[in-house]
């Protein structure tokens, strides 16, 4: 039984083995030739509504802001200088 590109093993009995290759995540990727033949394919187009789908949307906008504007930043003259800054002033390194 094959969906969606994984494979369901039902087994009756117990105990069982199993294995798996080490080429289990590798990418199937597409040759040429089956590149060409998929744009040879004709692709069916079936509306929302032919489906019984609503796609009205259902989310209410309230607000749209911008963000704050951010401070500006400052440059440090040496390693020594933005070590101390990052760990006394912003509290980033304990």
């Amino acid at each position: 039984l094959h969906i969606l590109g994984t494979e369901t093993i039902k087994v009756p009995k117990l105990p069982a083995v199993v294995t798996c290759d080490l080429r289990l995540n590798e990418p199937r990727y597409a040759t040429l030739p089956n590149i060409m033949k998929a744009k040879k394919k004709k692709v069916d187009t079936i509306a929302a509504e032919d489906l019984g789908l609503d796609l009205s949307p259902r989310n209410d906008v309230l607000e749209v802001f911008e963000p704050p504007p951010r401070a500006a930043g400052i440059i440090v003259d040496d390693v020594d200088s933005l070590v101390d800054k990052l760990r006394n002033e912003a509290g980033a390194i304990p």
